[in-house]
């Protein structure tokens, strides 16, 4: 591929020629902490956080931390060894790989070694827009390929020493950073109106479907039924484990729903399994507007979940015995309606 003028083609892709490309090894510092064993955790003192409590404060800012080191302890790393200062990264080595936490200063911790990988930065390099590096596919597949076979994926220091990343002056990596900085503002933004427009909408759910507001028109008593009397549930299919079930479609298999095909109140096709036909009722096939529905879970608060199904792709559907669908009989009540009322806090407190 012809590379147009003042690019360079690298081992990161085509970049401007007046960046560098570098190893992080060869730019700063890689390490990690000292060892703190588990008999020296507290339940107060200075926070300790491990992969799980840094992931969630580079995420959200914040977390309700449960592990504590003594005063003393602490003040000893500190004193011998030093601790993460404002402007360093740390990254996850085991868990979720590769998420990132910028240091801000705010308040002191100390984190468990081997787990979580500390940079050092250094002047020549914005931790900011290495934070954003860390969000590009070129880092988190070089992190997928250095923890490839594994039993247990890990990013190690050796692996990040060895990270390559592009380099541009130090005034252009500013730069950048605050550009996506503003972006990730404004996403910030629209996901807290999405979550406001989500709870309105919650609101105005509960107050129609229960009748406490009318819509213009609208007026006079409303019948009270138990859905029993607008429909009908049906069981899911139970079949003999691995040996009823196919990896993909075949003349005598049916496509079969389980509770993690409902994302959202929405009916999925992700990681869809495929059932011995012979083991599927003709009643046990999906129809459009069915209610599917978790009828039980290892998770307690996922017991209840609903989607309706309104998948059209010519393929014949039907659910787990851990399932159940509710059909609406379209006589006596809007099945788009009752599907609602599958989504409101008296439906979940039931």
């Amino acid at each position: 591929m012809e590379v147009k003028p003042g690019y360079n083609q690298t081992e990161v892709g085509v970049i401007p020629q007046e960046w560098d490309v570098k190893r992080l090894g060869e730019l700063f510092e890689v390490t990690s902490s000292k060892r703190v064993f588990q008999s020296d955790w507290k339940s107060q003192g200075v926070p300790f956080y491990r992969a799980r409590e840094l992931a969630v404060l580079g995420e959200t800012g914040s977390v309700d931390n449960e592990l504590f080191i003594a005063r003393q302890l602490f003040e000893t790393f500190k004193r011998s060894y030093g601790v993460p200062n404002t402007g360093d990264m740390l990254v996850t080595g085991v868990g979720t790989l590769g998420k990132v936490y910028v240091v801000t200063g705010e308040h002191e911790f100390y984190f468990k070694d081997g787990n979580i990988i500390w940079f050092k930065i250094c002047g020549s390099v914005s931790s900011e827009f290495l934070r954003q590096l860390y969000l590009t596919p070129l880092i988190t597949k070089q992190i997928s390929n250095n923890s490839a076979g594994t039993t247990v994926g890990t990013y190690t220091i050796v692996g990040a020493k060895k990270t390559v990343i592009p380099l541009p002056p130090l005034p252009e990596q500013r730069a950048i950073a605050a550009a996506l900085s503003d972006a990730d503002a404004l996403l910030g933004g629209l996901d807290r109106l999405i979550a406001k427009k989500r709870d309105l909408k919650q609101a105005a759910m509960q107050q129609l479907l229960t009748g406490q507001t009318r819509l213009p028109g609208f007026q006079g008593e409303r019948e009270v039924k138990r859905l029993g009397e607008v429909g009908k549930c049906l069981r899911g299919v139970s079949y003999k484990g691995d040996s009823d079930l196919s990896t993909h479609d075949t003349p005598h298999t049916k496509r079969l729903l389980r509770s993690n095909n409902i994302q959202n109140a929405v009916v999925v096709t992700d990681e869809v399994q495929f059932v011995n036909a012979a083991r599927v009722s003709s009643h046990q096939i999906l129809q459009e507007d069915d209610i599917l529905i978790c009828m039980a879970n290892g998770s307690k608060a996922l017991v209840g979940k609903a989607g309706i199904f309104t998948l059209s792709d010519g393929q014949e559907y039907t659910f787990g015995a851990f399932m159940g669908c509710f059909r609406t009989n379209s006589t006596e009540a809007n099945p788009a309606f009752a599907f609602y009322l599958f989504l409101t806090a008296r439906y979940r407190d039931y």
